[in-house]
């Protein structure tokens, strides 16, 4: 079957399973109501090592993981992510469990247009007129954001500014996606490994948190984080390298899209006025930052005519 498909359609249809896989995070992790939202991200890191390792084994890409050791500005960077990625998956799975996935969802659809304001700022990358015009309605989303909803606005942008900058660590050093997740959780297995016996054994987080070992389909769950972690950025790395940028680009804003959807029709999150502006306003944005980069690149693509002299 796949090989009567392209190789553009294939990515597109790994890069779809990423971001739906994404999109349905906060339904994985309403399953671990149960256990606390620290316990959940210490497993996660823990048992992502050993698969992680395994996929760089079959990968043939053991090397890079030692060359990216090696290296000592590399390690430093991958200390700063590693705690950046930690403190983004804590918040977003403690915003799951309390019942905030909308303002989760808004920190995804703020953080492509934060990240490309870093660029700016920290790399020198030109911004057109229109793309400074995206930022600012976009601002002005999370303004309008800050009159009504000011109690959760910090979950959104905690999520944006702790994904952005590790956006930015990662396009500094240089290193594969999953070699770095490798590192990152690698630099986090021993420390996770001590909170987690901390959490279990000596100070519990509650009588009815449950722990690994106290049920088996939680058991699953726990463990099955790695393969959430894993997988689709492995689909995700894979299908980068088939697609164009622009369409990339476009289907990053999937994922927070579908848990937009899920929080306010599976979970029955409400959605105030200041929501729906705010989300109108960040979907403009998008849609003008990114059609102002289609015509951008469609006008480098096509071919220059020569005026005769």
């Amino acid at each position: 079957m796949f090989s009567t498909l392209s190789s553009s359609r294939i990515g597109l249809i790994q890069a779809l399973i990423a971001c739906v896989s994404w999109g349905l995070m906060p339904v994985y992790f309403k399953f671990l109501q149960s256990v606390d939202p620290l316990e959940i991200v210490a497993h996660r890191i823990i048992w992502s090592v050993p698969l992680l390792l395994i996929i760089l084994y079959f990968r043939k890409s053991l090397a890079s993981l030692g060359a990216a050791i090696m290296e000592r500005k590399l390690r430093w960077a991958m200390l700063a992510s590693s705690c950046l990625i930690a403190a983004n998956w804590l918040i977003y799975v403690w915003a799951v469990h309390e019942d905030h996935i909308l303002a989760a969802s808004l920190g995804y659809f703020i953080s492509p247009l934060l990240t490309v304001l870093m660029g700016r700022l920290f790399l020198g990358e030109p911004l057109s007129t229109k793309k400074w015009i995206a930022i600012a309605i976009a601002a002005a989303g999370v303004s309008v954001l800050a009159v009504q909803a000011l109690d959760t606005l910090w979950i959104s942008l905690a999520l944006a500014m702790s994904w952005s900058s590790y956006a930015l660590v990662r396009k500094i050093a240089d290193i594969g996606p999953m070699v770095g997740l490798t590192a990152e959780t690698g630099i986090l297995f021993l420390p996770f490994i001590l909170l987690l016996v901390w959490l279990t054994f000596i100070m519990p987080a509650s009588p009815a948190s449950q722990h690994l070992g106290d049920d088996r389909t939680i058991d699953m769950l726990l463990i099955g984080g790695s393969f959430v972690t894993a997988v689709p950025l492995l689909l995700f790395a894979a299908a980068v390298k088939k697609m164009t940028l622009s369409a990339i680009g476009l289907l990053n804003y999937l994922a927070p899209t579908i848990q937009f959807l899920v929080g306010v029709f599976v979970y029955n999150e409400a959605m105030t006025l200041s929501h729906l502006v705010c989300f109108l306003l960040i979907w403009l944005s998008i849609a003008l930052y990114w059609t102002d980069s289609y015509l951008a690149g469609k006008a480098a693509r096509s071919p220059q005519t020569v005026l005769p002299r």
